[in-house]
């Protein structure tokens, strides 16, 4: 029905859509140490006062929320409508070809941090606002573009902002990929660990440093062990090698023997095609002839409680799935180990069917059972779903097959995307089948083609659902 008159509006303004994306990549917006009236530090302040400024200039009536989030109504109507996008961005690291905060375009492309991730799709759902506003000015709905700036760094923005204005009752956030993700698992990562008196006893081992990050599988891990033979320990790591695929290696080093273990990383969401090194050194070290001792029968239990290529928590007694959701996944990410104790964590992805008493309690009793103490973080995050067959999911998937002319479906993921928290809320782009953005690495790019296929998409869904 608006087909034609989103295409006829859309035809002139892709250079200054791509001028407005450059104006806000310019702005270094990673997080930083708080200022006052800056709570995650100047760059993602400036980034969200020039995104408030871009929505005033397009004609949207503005709301600041002490410089947590910024809010931006198409008209005057109550919004039905939200679309939550970000102007924080995650640090450029190393390895670029582009300067990361200029906005280059190049073969088709704007390179630059943010360019997909989140402030190409930013700029877009507020020229579909706009566009929707101008092609339907009676339009008996309103739709609220909400601006965020900490979604990199835990969402902190959104629980400011929440409570003090509630979500409209239906959103969508452009901070992920197509067609449409409407199931996020939940989370579970506590840490624990535990304590004990050194023991002198020889063999033993003296300290582990494993995985330093949560949410990845680990690619190396450390340790050194006294009172073998290198020869003894060399054996051993080749069985091992041979058994998980991880490589072992070990040396003599001031009296004791230090073995190193590198495997494959992989994101704690999707962690099959990782080995995770921490998990293959834990195993090796429960497998050597160490005298009894507090510290060893931790390893033991340890190895126990997560073997080598289990992925979905069977040694902990959780592998639970469901139809929707797929399975459950844990990684055992973190470990730092020495002679009087241990602290550890673990990170799982829960699916819909996860209750506390098939995760949570189940963990608690294995723990309690080997001696380990919760030190922080022992809740579960609840997942996120909403329906397929509901209005938005559904006019979001329409809308995606009839200006890609691709197939429309509904994806699980294990991750959490900016609408986590927001009750029927769904993900819906702006990254395309078969296109890497290179989202958080070096030369991320968007393609402007697809930008402004959805800006077209994004009118048509705002004209629909407030007509």
């Amino acid at each position: 029905m608006y087909r034609e008159k989103i295409e006829a509006y859309f035809a002139d303004k892709q250079d200054q859509i791509v001028a407005d994306i450059c104006r806000l990549i310019a702005i270094k917006s990673e997080r930083e140490e708080a200022k006052p009236g800056m709570p995650f530090g100047e760059g993602p302040y400036n980034a969200l006062m020039e995104s408030k400024k871009l929505a005033e200039e397009m004609g949207f009536t503005t709301k600041n929320f002490d410089n947590y989030v910024v809010s931006a109504e198409m008209n005057d109507k109550e919004a039905y409508l939200g679309i939550l996008a970000h102007v924080d961005v995650v640090s450029e690291g190393s390895g670029w070809t582009f300067p990361p905060y200029q906005g280059t375009v190049q073969d088709g492309r704007i390179y630059g941090r943010g360019s997909a991730d989140d402030k190409g799709p930013a700029v877009v759902a507020l020229w579909a606002a706009k566009a929707a506003r101008e092609i339907e000015p009676e339009l008996s709905k309103g739709c609220r573009i909400i601006l965020g700036s900490a979604e990199e760094t835990g969402s902190e923005d959104l629980d400011y902002y929440l409570p003090k204005e509630p979500a409209p009752p239906v959103s969508f956030s452009p901070d992920a990929e197509y067609p449409v993700i409407n199931i996020e698992k939940g989370g579970y990562k506590p840490v624990f660990g535990a304590k004990w008196e050194e023991d002198k006893a020889l063999p033993r081992v003296t300290c582990i440093r494993g995985g330093t990050t949560t949410n990845i599988v680990t690619r190396e891990c450390d340790a050194w062990v006294e009172g073998l033979a290198l020869a003894a320990v060399a054996e051993k790591c080749a069985a091992h090698q041979e058994k998980t695929g991880v490589e072992f290696t070990c040396v003599e080093e001031d009296g004791l023997v230090h073995i190193h273990t590198l495997g494959v990383s992989a994101h704690a969401a999707s962690p099959e095609g990782g080995k995770n090194a921490q998990i293959a050194m834990v195993g090796l070290l429960a497998d050597l002839p160490m005298a009894q001792s507090r510290g060893q029968k931790a390893l033991c239990d340890m190895a126990r409680l997560f073997p080598f290529g289990d992925n979905y928590g069977a040694g902990m007694g959780v592998n639970i799935e469901d139809e929707l959701s797929g399975k459950l996944t844990l990684v055992f990410s973190k470990l730092q180990y020495t002679l009087t104790g241990f602290e550890a964590q673990f990170d799982s992805r829960c699916p819909i069917c996860a209750t506390e008493e098939n995760v949570k309690q189940v963990v608690e009793k294995k723990f309690a059972e080997c001696g380990f103490e919760f030190i922080a973080r022992n809740r579960m995050g609840a997942p996120h779903y909403t329906p397929e067959d509901s209005p938005l999911v559904q006019t979001l998937l329409r809308t995606y097959e009839s200006y890609t002319g691709l197939k429309g479906e509904c994806l699980a993921i294990g991750g959490g995307t900016y609408v986590h928290s927001i009750e029927g809320g769904v993900a819906f782009g702006c990254a395309m089948p078969g296109t890497d953005n290179r989202m958080h690495g070096a030369d991320e790019f968007a393609v402007i083609e697809e930008l402004m296929i959805s800006a077209k998409m994004f009118t048509q869904i705002i004209l629909e659902l407030c007509k």
